[in-house]
């Protein structure tokens, strides 16, 4: 039985190869290590840190491009081993081995899949960090459970990436949940990969602050913004700024209620409003604030296709029935249906765990052949 299944996965190691192969192509990695080389080489000459902005846009790239490329040659590498390992397997006729080669296909298989998924980015700002708001919808108690469900998602997304995450800022429910909050992702692509989450997330099911279990339907929105470094691309005026301090509460511990170190700023020209209680002085609260700000205008130029940063409209999303991107049905049956590529799946608890590759997927290949847009 167990040279049967060798003989199973043999073949799919057949038929993945040319797969991967097309993946080369398609990442062009014999263009990203010129490009590569060029920039190692741009780093080591004189004067090279003279430029700061020109500098930490080098070293950005520089990154995406060396992960580019080694996770590539990591995928490669991963089906030569494999490859071996199937062959001592078989010969030894060994079922231990075979349950190891098992799952390290299943995982070679993930992998590939996310590689894939990173050729269907190709946008300015796609190799990204991001920056995720999560606002709460009318409802109350119901709302706010909500806004921090979808937050456990997204971290737990980042965290099965390999990807870092950092809470900027932070507001507690009333009853429970979050009125809402505001966590960076650090990883290669993140932005590109999780912008298709940009908008209000639907919830039906049956509620747990109901005495009398009746359904409830609850919407939270959640804003996907490309983070961006101090540079000429966003300017925001000193005059634009109106700055507020306040005691910050709740999960920044203790130690923030005796100061004034919770920072809020009004961005005047739009009405954008960014809030951060998260750190321990004002000065790195107001930091985390300008952060978030200039990352929200630059979501909204790209979405206004605005030149420069006075041509920006404010944008009020409207947190409400009608204008939801996906659904989350608990009860009275489970699914999870994306409204925009009809992509669904009723493993919601996958879902809730994190599992949004599909979704992700399914909107970036939309997107890649012109049938979505942004």
């Amino acid at each position: 039985m167990a040279l049967i299944e060798y003989d199973t996965y043999r073949q799919k190691l057949r038929e993945l190869k040319p797969e991967l192969d097309k993946l080369s192509v398609a990442l062009d990695l014999d263009g990203a290590r010129q490009e590569s080389a060029r920039l190692t080489a741009e780093t080591e000459q004189d004067g090279f840190w003279n430029d700061l902005a020109r500098s930490r846009k080098v070293q950005t790239r520089l990154k995406q491009l060396q992960n580019k490329i080694s996770r590539q040659e990591k995928l490669l590498t991963a089906w030569e081993d494999l490859t071996a390992l199937c062959d001592m397997g078989q010969e030894a006729d060994d079922p231990e081995i075979l349950e190891e080669l098992k799952g390290e296909f299943a995982a070679l298989e993930t992998q590939a899949e996310e590689s894939r998924m990173s050729t269907l980015l190709s946008g300015e700002y796609d190799g990204n960090n991001t920056i995720l708001q999560f606002h709460a919808g009318a409802g109350g108690t119901e709302a706010q459970d909500w806004a921090q469900m979808l937050y456990r998602m997204y971290t737990r997304w980042a965290e099965r990436h390999g990807f870092t995450y950092k809470t900027l800022n932070y507001e507690d429910g009333d009853e429970a949940g979050i009125k809402s909050a505001a966590i960076s992702i650090e990883g290669e692509n993140a932005y590109g990969l999780l912008k298709s989450e940009n908008g209000i997330h639907r919830l039906v099911r049956i509620s747990p602050f109901d005495a009398n279990a009746r359904r409830h339907t609850s919407f939270a929105a959640v804003e996907v913004m490309p983070e961006m470094e101090d540079d000429d691309t966003i300017e925001i005026r000193d005059e634009d700024i109106e700055m507020q301090v306040y005691r910050a509460s709740g999960a920044g511990g203790q130690h923030v209620n005796k100061t004034s170190s919770a920072v809020r700023l009004i961005h005047k020209p739009t009405g954008i409003v960014v809030a951060s209680q998260q750190e321990r002085s004002q000065f790195q609260n107001k930091d985390n604030c300008m952060k978030m700000l200039r990352a929200r205008l630059l979501e909204l130029k790209e979405q206004q296709h605005a030149e420069k940063i006075s041509d920006i409209k404010g944008v009020q999303m409207k947190i409400e029935w009608g204008s939801q991107i996906r659904s989350y049905v608990f009860m009275p049956y489970q699914l999870v249906k994306d409204t925009r590529t009809g992509y669904e799946t009723s493993a919601i608890d996958s879902v809730m765990d994190g599992d949004l590759d599909g979704f992700l997927n399914a909107y970036l290949t939309k997107l890649a052949t012109g049938e979505l847009q942004r």
